[in-house]
């Protein structure tokens, strides 16, 4: 991508997926701000705060007075219905689904012509493990508002979406079942989610909008039946 005065926002930046992000759009010379809860060298808050989110605007507003990429990745907790409260319901809500709306909306009027807007859902939006209802609905409820804010904002930006399966943020060297159930052999990294959103903000995505992309090394592909293929199930 042309990275002459292009300015990235990152949301969750400060490790994982968000960190690969943020290395690859430095790799691009683009500047990056940075918000997350960790204390570090970028702007700390919590995106689940609505005074949190204007004051990092305004402040990444007086400092660059425009904005080319916003990624909204920030992670919303996990928590099960047999033992999530409604407030922390609510908070997941709030980091995954209404912050990337307010943020989106804040920062709507400083987009730079051709902005991109990429959202870190989950593949979790299609498919579940059992106590997972707060970090499923919050990757799940931003899905829909993907092809919405795309709709909404056409002409000034794209709007898309990407659908990570298991990435794996430690750098741990994952082998046996749990690399050869994936159709590519292995876990995934935070960098192919990293190479997608490069992808997405680049012209050579410019025909891309409303679309979400399920990066996952096809496991929400495969058709899983007690017997079949090794499978067995014990219930």
């Amino acid at each position: 991508m042309e990275s002459t005065h292009k300015v990235a926002v990152v949301t969750g930046g400060a490790q994982g997926i968000g960190k690969a992000i943020v290395d690859a759009f430095g790799a691009q010379s683009v500047v990056v701000y940075v918000i997350d809860k960790q204390s570090g060298d970028w702007f700390v808050g919590d995106v689940s705060d609505k005074e949190t989110l204007e004051k990092f605007v305004a402040y990444v507003v007086s400092q660059s007075g425009h904005v080319d990429y916003l990624v909204n990745n920030a992670l919303p907790i996990m928590r099960g219905i047999s033992e999530c409260s409604y407030e922390e319901f609510q908070y997941a809500l709030s980091v995954g689904v209404t912050a990337p709306f307010y943020l989106t909306k804040l920062l709507m009027p400083y987009f730079a012509p051709e902005a991109s807007v990429v959202n870190i859902s989950s593949s979790r939006d299609r498919m579940s493990q059992p106590q997972t209802e707060s970090y499923t609905a919050a990757k799940g409820g931003i899905a829909a508002p993907t092809h919405a804010m795309a709709v909404s904002l056409a002409g000034k930006a794209r709007v898309n979406s990407i659908s990570p399966g298991w990435i794996d943020t430690t750098g741990s060297d994952i082998s046996g079942p749990d690399a050869t159930q994936q159709l590519v052999g292995r876990v995934g990294k935070p960098e192919d989610i990293a190479s997608m959103v490069m992808y997405l903000c680049s012209d050579k995505a410019g025909f891309i909008t409303g679309e979400n992309i399920c990066i996952d090394g096809g496991m929400t592909r495969q058709m899983i039946y007690h017997g079949e293929h090794g499978w067995t199930f014990e219930g």
